[in-house]
């Protein structure tokens, strides 16, 4: 005989039915619809039959309007444009920003096999572009506002491929189709900043010099970030537009 086992504990986030329409539909040329509504008890089963009435279906229109709603505010802003925002594509399936951020000091993550302690430390001026799912960064000579003719240089760090693509690792990336640029933004450099650097991709140094060293430096001394080392990479703003 075999046994029934009960694995709903096994699940994530359990939803119970709370009601259910039922909709009538007569034969004919000249079809009508009877909308019924039932409420459910405790054990998923339909009761309190009654024709479906103006306040629930108000409601139900309205719940409906929000989801349309959430699905078209991905990439809108809350307000007046942020002027550090360089470009933004809105398509609901290849959504991209491009921005970027000045000199900062920011709080970075090292793994211990590194020997960098995780600490505050400025970072340079950078540029960043990113889709719903994948992040790329480089950095900047200046703190003026580029334009599609500014040189691009190699960000100085880890996990980071010579094409400028972030290796997020085991990150959990989740935006929202619901996410205003200005979330989608705060997102990604946290993504970004809150992960641990824990390697170089590719085959030469990102900075000219040791990049271990470089970071050592930064976080015991607390100065800002020297440009001078940075490393061009042939590339402008206008390649990320394409």
């Amino acid at each position: 005989m075999n046994t029934i086992n009960d694995i709903t504990a096994s699940f994530g986030t359990l939803y119970h039915p709370k009601s259910a329409l039922v909709f009538y539909e007569t034969k004919g040329a000249d079809t009508e619809v009877y909308v019924e509504h039932f409420d459910m008890d405790k054990n998923g089963s339909p009761v309190n039959a009654h024709p479906l009435t103006v306040r629930e279906a108000n409601k139900l229109a309205r719940a409906l309007q929000t989801e349309k709603e959430k699905d078209k505010a991905f990439l809108k802003s809350s307000g007046i444009l942020m002027p550090n925002i360089l470009h933004i594509n809105r398509n609901e399936d290849k959504g991209a920003v491009l921005w970027y951020t000045k000199m900062q000091r920011r709080q970075l993550y090292f793994v211990d096999g590194l020997d960098i302690p995780s600490a505050m430390a400025s970072v340079p001026p950078m540029i960043w572009y990113a889709t719903k799912n994948s992040l790329t960064v480089f950095a900047l000579a200046s703190e003026r506002r580029p334009t599609e003719k500014t040189p691009l240089y190699y960000a100085p760090f880890f996990n980071i491929y010579e094409d400028g693509r972030v290796c997020m690792g085991t990150v959990n990336i989740n935006i929202k189709n619901s996410a205003s640029v200005e979330k989608f933004m705060v997102a990604w450099e946290d993504y970004f900043f809150n992960s641990y650097f824990s390697h170089l991709l590719g085959r030469n140094s990102p900075v000219k010099g040791n990049c271990v060293n470089l970071w050592k430096d930064l976080i015991e001394t607390g100065k800002p970030f020297p440009k001078e080392v940075l490393k061009k990479n042939n590339k402008t703003l206008k390649n990320l537009l394409r």
